[in-house]
């Protein structure tokens, strides 16, 4: 097994409307800062994306009712790393968590500064949410 780390924020959006909005593969570019120097192209299941690191695939869930957002990246040599996140209700309001794993090898200050990164990128998100 992995280690893994939760990480959440608290977005003042009703949940199902929050995730209506965001579950959708383009929006990831406007706050996953991963994705924002590229655009996503549809190949089959799948959308190519230039990350941090060079192309990669990526395979999102399909929308549900439930919240799911997880996707899959696919980083070459036939590995493809699973990413959970979660839209739930948090009373009016809504929660993402998103689900860090850390893969073998990882150093401690490359999962801390990977962890960092997640949640700025989910302060991105919520402030798209507070104007």
């Amino acid at each position: 097994m992995l280690e893994a780390k939760t990480i959440s924020v608290s977005i003042p959006c009703p949940w199902m409307t929050l995730y209506e909005t965001i579950w959708q593969p383009e929006f990831f570019p406007r706050w996953a800062s991963g994705l924002a120097e590229s655009t996503l192209e549809k190949e089959d299941d799948r959308w190519l994306a230039k990350g941090p690191e060079g192309m990669v695939k990526i395979r999102f869930t399909a929308w549900n009712e439930f919240g799911i957002m997880d996707h899959y990246v696919d980083v070459g040599a036939d590995q493809e790393v699973c990413v959970p996140m979660r839209v739930v209700p948090n009373g009016d309001g809504a929660e993402v968590l998103f689900t860090l794993y850390r893969l073998p090898g990882m150093s401690d200050k490359k999962f801390a500064a990977d962890a960092a990164w997640v949640m700025q990128d989910l302060q991105a998100l919520k402030s798209l949410f507070e104007r």
